[in-house]
């Protein structure tokens, strides 16, 4: 407004170019009115109440930062005379005289300080990069925000452990007879996902005390199986339990009891790691619950001894037929010490306090798996598989596997637990300060955008993710600053960031202690104001408490007519006195502001998801509106499909609105008039099975279908699953079926033959070509004779006709003549 009203900066190098006549002269008709209203917006950015900062009458510079990102301070001594306010908009100070090098204003700041390119195969001895960047440092001020972004990829070939933990316990004898057979076939089968695959075996019962061990008689502390009918091992099975009665002494040799062993390293050689588990034996303990997680537990932290290699995907497998005892069971023991997730194998690799310390929470074991980076697979019969996988919800980058009874399809289950964990990504937050908020939202393979959501799946080994991070500081700690960790689940690549909090002003370090400014030593300068010592009062500290008289000083009103302090507080020499309050706090210059009257939402202040602060919700991270009771998130609003709202509406506070017509549903999943699932899976079942149709026409199959595609000779029954067919190009039916699994994975199951019709048998069509030829050449001859005798027929009755109709003599011929001449022959005899 204070650049000429008849000029206007070009827009490529900021010279001025002059207006249309037209425009000018309507310019300088209401010049004057333009100027006077631009008089009036420049008083009011300087008024009281005229902007956030100034509204809020904070009186320290800390105060006036945390306000808003927008907020600075001035700490010029002669500054802020009259009704001036010293926390403003940065160009309001300016304005008002303030010099640049007294303003205390901080920005937000972020830089990538280390940043190296992903990788697109593990070879050689290079660092394989599968995370981008790898460090940042950030600056942020009290409610500001700072985004970024992380590229996460899995690139092709990368190095496996895999730690095969297995329940030894007497159940588990068959599973163990059937393991010694399946050593080189694991390696083999693993050896088509990575070149680069290590085993290792470990093996656990329970804890070596009673209850869970057998004491009696002696004989059973060395040989727990003495006495124990071994025909009655079915039933055992049966019921997933070792614990039957001695029925009779029927003596089987059983290993002593143990807790965890560990029997092999991690090792490339797979003949090592079947010649291990051909020493192994089962052994036998007294209760049905099995020791499982301590094994787990020591699996996990002993990485020098179980050989963890730091750049490699680490695959536990656990195995078992029973549940597993929890953190508290070993009181029953009178084990009462908590498990501390450290590693404590002897020389002989046995766990050596398995009666000392308790067994682990499972909040420990997810701690200690993120930290180790590993891969939990939950191998388990199906008596106890509901159970384990109640235990997967609460351990996240687990997976559970349904185990057959004697484990012939353990292969099998890690072949697909590995496809599943190499085909999702997602990140993990470790050390966030609890004063930081972080909102993520993933761009996975099809470019959409998904708001709330921290995690990719139906990936393929390649493919490249991202995330978008933005970070809000809504509160300032104690520590100058922090590092936190951002990770991708089971991934040893990670981004470390370390965070500063633009809390304190810089003027803060210089401030005066009993500084002669504030009254003669009765407070503190710092930043251009006096923090004056209790009971002391006044912009520089020159009233006591103990003088308190009711002034009518109008630096208390806030307007004319209003009562001093708002009726909240007592004017003392010239400065407000709030009043305590039983509901909250009151301050302000006029007492102006508090922590309670603000929105509410069924009777809850600021619906419990936000802060008070002088009439307005500072809603918490993930929660908007003017009384915070609209959430950001947006997973309630995906849908089976994993896409938002079933990409028929929007989600707003948590809920989809449908706008497709005649689309309903808590994810607008139901659509009579849409498309239905069917049609559109049906592409994909085109082009990733029978390479054929629009999607291999323009090479999109790969970034569109991202289902995991299985053929089988027959559907079977899933639930939630839809059943669908179609007929193709070839007049042929295809069958197939889509189908979500429990992590979120789209699985596309398809016949692998289509019912097509029968085509003609060939030699059967050219047989009958042929006899149809030969046929219709017989008939042809047949006829041509009938007409030919009909034809010679008829020539033959004209004949006769004619003959008949002849008028000569028929006894004499009348060409005839008589000889003239007779000779006679006088030696013919007439013989």
């Amino acid at each position: 407004m204070r650049k000429r009203a008849d000029e206007k900066f070009s827009g490529s190098r900021g010279r001025r170019q002059s207006a249309p006549v037209h425009l000018r002269s309507a310019m300088a008709t209401f010049q004057p009115l333009i100027l006077t209203l631009a008089a009036c917006l420049s008083s009011l950015s300087t008024v009281h109440g005229s902007n956030i900062c100034t509204s809020r009458g904070v009186t320290t510079c800390q105060q006036c930062l945390s306000v808003d990102p927008s907020c600075a301070w001035c700490s010029q001594e002669t500054f802020g005379k009259g009704s001036v306010s010293r926390c403003d908009l940065k160009q309001n100070l300016l304005d008002e005289g303030c010099s640049a090098s007294s303003l205390e204003f901080p920005t937000s700041r972020l830089t990538v300080t280390e940043d190296r390119h992903l990788s697109d195969k593990a070879t050689g001895t290079a660092v394989v990069i599968q995370m981008r960047p790898q460090k940042l440092h950030m600056i942020l001020r009290q409610g500001d925000t700072k985004r970024f972004t992380v590229s996460v990829r899995q690139v092709e070939d990368y190095p496996v452990d895999l730690y095969y933990l297995m329940d030894l316990s007497y159940s588990m004898e068959d599973d163990l007879d059937r393991l010694r057979t399946l050593g080189s076939k694991l390696a083999s089968k693993m050896g088509t996902k990575t070149s680069k695959l290590r085993m290792g075996f470990g093996a656990f019962v329970d804890k070596t005390v009673s209850p869970f061990m057998y004491t009696h008689p002696a004989e059973a502390i060395k040989n727990p199986c003495y006495g124990y009918a071994g025909d009655l091992k079915g039933i055992s099975r049966m019921f997933d339990i070792d614990c039957l009665p001695f029925p009779s002494r029927i003596n089987k040799q059983c290993k002593t009891q143990f807790g965890f062993k560990h029997v092999l390293s991690l090792t490339e050689k797979v003949s090592r790691f079947t010649e291990e588990v051909e020493k192994q034996d089962v052994s036998r303990n007294r209760d049905a619950p099995e020791g499982g997680f301590d094994a787990v537990m020591q699996a996990m932290v002993c990485k020098e001894k179980i050989g963890w290699r730091p750049d490699a995907s680490h695959l536990l497998v656990f195995t078992t037929d029973a549940v597993t005892h929890l953190a508290l069971d070993g009181r029953i023991a009178g084990i009462v010490q908590p498990n501390d997730g450290k590693c404590h194998l002897d020389n002989n690799n046995i766990y050596k306090k398995t009666s000392v310390l308790d067994y682990p929470s499972l909040g420990l074991l997810t701690e200690k798996m993120s930290e180790n980076n590993i891969n939990l697979v939950l191998a388990v019969t199906s008596g106890v598989e509901p159970l384990y996988q109640e235990y997967s919800q609460l351990i996240p980058g687990s997976t559970v596997g349904t185990l057959s009874l004697d484990s012939g399809n353990v292969i099998q289950l890690i072949e697909e637990a590995y496809k599943k964990i190499r085909s999702k990504v997602e990140l993990e937050l470790l050390d966030v300060p609890k004063e930081l908020d972080l909102t993520i939202n993933a761009t996975c393979l099809n470019g959409e955008i998904i708001p709330g959501v921290d995690s990719c799946s139906g990936l393929r080994v390649g493919d490249t993710v991202s995330f978008s991070i933005e970070a809000q500081l809504r509160g300032c700690p104690k520590e100058k600053s922090q590092t936190f960790t951002i990770k991708p689940r089971g991934f040893k690549d990670s981004l470390q960031v370390t965070i500063e909090f633009a809390c304190s002003c810089n003027c803060e370090a210089k401030a005066e202690p009993n500084s002669p400014s504030c009254s003669q030593g009765n407070g503190t300068y710092e930043c251009g104001v006096c923090q004056c010592h209790p009971g002391r009062l006044g912009p520089r500290c020159e009233c006591s408490l103990e003088d308190y008289s009711p002034s009518d000083d109008d630096n208390c009103i806030q307007k004319p007519g209003a009562p001093a302090c708002g009726g909240r507080g007592d004017c003392l020499c010239g400065q407000c006195s709030c009043h305590a309050n039983e509901f909250g706090r009151v301050w302000g210059k006029y007492c102006e502001c508090d922590d309670f009257n603000c929105p509410r939402f069924k009777g809850l202040l600021c619906s419990n998801n936000g802060d008070c602060n002088c009439g307005f919700c500072q809603c918490h991270a993930g929660w908007k509106g003017d009384n915070c009771n609209c959430t950001t998130r947006t997973d309630t609003c995906m849908s089976n499909l994993g896409s938002l709202c079933s990409g028929r509406g929007i989600c707003q506070c948590g809920v989809c609105q449908c706008t497709q017509p005649g689309a309903y549903g808590a994810t607008c999943e139901k659509c009579p008039t849409c498309p239905d699932s069917c049609s559109i899976k049906k592409e994909c079942v085109e082009c990733q099975h029978f390479k054929r149709g629009q999607y291999t026409e323009d090479n999109s199959c790969n970034r569109i279908c991202r289902d995991d595609l299985k053929v089988v000779d027959q559907l079977v029954f899933h639930k939630n699953a839809v059943n669908c067919s179609y007929k193709d190009e070839n007049d042929c039916v295809e069958h197939f079926q889509y189908y979500v699994d429990e992590i979120g994975n789209s699985i596309l199951f398809v016949i692998k033959e289509p019912e097509c019709p029968e085509g003609p048998n060939i030699l059967v069509v050219l047989l009958a070509v042929a006899g149809a030829i030969l046929l219709l050449g017989l008939v042809g001859l047949l006829i041509w004779k009938l007409l030919i005798t009909i034809h010679d027929r008829r020539e033959f009755a004209r004949f006769e006709e004619e003959r008949a109709k002849a008028k000569w003599d028929t006894a004499n011929n009348p060409l005839y003549r008589n000889a003239t001449s007779t000779f006679k022959n006088v030696a013919y005899r007439g013989t």
